[in-house]
């Protein structure tokens, strides 16, 4: 009897060791990896945004809410060894991320995890290119990128106007550490070409000038005010306070900003004649790796160049078949071939607002509405790109909005590249429903980036302009849509 009892004693306490205590050794375990994960994931978005307020404040909007503090409010100065201990930093991440069991966090976080790995794997290798980036390319360089941003820098607090003013501070700063970085690219070689640096040069002499700022007119004058006078009606700025910030900007823009944007331009011509190739990336010693580590960088896509250019001749193909196919229908119903000259295409609507609204309302056909995710209403603020801007931005482009902010998106248009009617309708399609305002709105509320912040920091270019092309696309349909329906009320 006794033996019988020992063994059932044996068995009940090994049943409730497999029943009981063990699930909570593992689940202790599981926690244990996760409550690492999401410490190591908010150490890299404090290591990554703490110097460089600028980004801080376009990714959060109240970052002290969520426990970053910034070591300085001035933009991130280029140096070797500050570029050489960021490359080291990355690497202590990749390291730590190893010792942690992924298959022990939830989906979402696995996926994060992946994605952090491979976004920190990519960053060690571009360290093998170190001088093949250019931030100052004739095309979208910092001489006019920086400008802009500060443009469309938002004010939610007074503070907010403190913290801008301090990085017009630290402008100078910022490009003596360009200059430095370009002199470095000279010197081993890869500074580019003679006709890109003139250009360049030429844009930091033409996108601020000494007689913009002394009219008043120049757009970080006249949005600066637009924004104080927001803060004003919202009772967060006094009258006062409003005029001491109007001086100060005048005076940082005019002793600051200007001579730092002379000084790039007289830097950039004095090393426009130390370029040694031509040819683009090609002719630079390793500069396919590099192309082939751009292209993985900005469509995330693991797939060899080979692969991928067997993959785009494939389409190409198909596509090239498909259009001739449609030339020889339309010719054999018209007996004539298209008229490629602009017309005015009569598109009944021409306001962005409404063109939006319209959009919204059609795209519930073919996609999850963002009621279904969230109780609070989208807002978009959509205006056209001050003049003085147009010379240096795309056709029209969307800002994306801080992860706690998420509901205040922007979009801005370049009227003197976007004609009105259907181009009109179709680029606010790309930029906003269903292109990027609804893309990030809904991906950030499916994958809760409040929780994980870590992936307000992934980027990938292929992702986030096909899906804005693929909408594109299908708001022709659209527009198709609403010309039928204009005609049929005509009728």
């Amino acid at each position: 009897m006794k033996n019988i009892f020992r063994k059932r004693t044996l068995l009940f306490l090994c049943t409730l060791f497999l029943c009981i205590f063990l699930p909570a050794i593992l689940l202790c375990s599981h926690c244990f990896d996760r409550a690492l994960f999401h410490k190591i994931t908010s150490a890299y978005v404090q290591s990554s945004l703490e110097h460089d307020a600028l980004s801080l404040h376009f990714v959060m909007a109240y970052p002290n809410l969520q426990g970053i503090h910034l070591k300085d409010a001035a933009l991130p100065v280029y140096s070797k060894e500050a570029s050489e201990a960021s490359a080291a930093s990355r690497q202590k991440f990749l390291s730590v991320l190893s010792f942690l069991d992924s298959k022990k966090l939830n989906e979402e976080e696995r996926y994060t995890y992946d994605l952090l790995c491979d976004r920190l794997a990519l960053d060690l290798e571009e360290s093998d290119f170190s001088y093949y980036e250019e931030p100052l390319s004739p095309t979208s360089g910092m001489q006019s990128e920086l400008l802009l941003l500060f443009a469309e820098y938002p004010f939610y607090t007074a503070d907010d106007v403190e913290t801008y003013l301090s990085l017009l501070q630290s402008v100078p700063d910022y490009v003596q550490g360009l200059l430095s970085y370009e002199s470095e690219k000279s010197t081993a070689g890869l500074f580019m070409e003679k006709e890109d640096a003139k250009k360049s040069a030429q844009q930091c002499r033409e996108i601020l000038t000494k007689e913009a700022l002394s009219s008043g007119t120049h757009f970080l004058q006249t949005t600066f005010s637009s924004r104080l006078a927001s803060l004003l009606q919202k009772g967060l700025l006094t009258a006062k306070q409003q005029s001491q910030y109007e001086a100060q900007n005048q005076s940082l823009l005019s002793k600051s900003v200007l001579p730092a944007w002379q000084l790039l331009a007289d830097g950039l011509e004095q090393l426009s004649d130390t370029g040694r190739t031509r040819g683009g990336l090609s002719q630079k010693p390793d500069g396919r790796q590099y192309y082939a580590w751009l292209v993985k960088e900005s469509t995330g896509s693991s797939l060899s160049m080979d692969q991928l250019y067997l993959l785009l001749q494939k389409q190409f193909q198909k596509t090239y078949k498909e259009m001739k196919q449609t030339l020889t229908t339309y010719q054999e119903l018209t007996g004539g071939t298209p008229d490629l000259a602009p017309v005015n295409d009569g598109f009944p609507l021409s306001d962005p607002t409404a063109i939006l609204e319209d959009l919204q309302n059609r795209m519930q056909q073919d996609f999850p509405a963002l009621a279904d995710l969230t109780a609070q209403t989208v807002q978009c603020d959509i205006q056209d790109v001050d003049a003085g801007l147009e010379a240096y931005s795309s056709p029209a482009f969307y800002m994306i909005p801080p992860i706690d902010a998420l509901m205040q998106n922007t979009i801005r248009i370049n009227r003197s590249s976007t004609a009105d009617g259907i181009e009109l309708y179709t680029t606010l399609a790309h930029e906003g429903y269903p292109g990027h305002l609804y893309q990030t709105v809904y991906s950030s509320l499916v994958c809760d980036t409040q929780t994980l912040p870590i992936r307000k920091l992934f980027s990938y270019g292929g992702y986030v302009e096909g899906w804005a092309y693929y909408t594109e696309r299908i708001s022709y349909e659209y527009a198709a849509q609403v010309l039928a329906e204009a005609e049929g009320s005509l009728g």
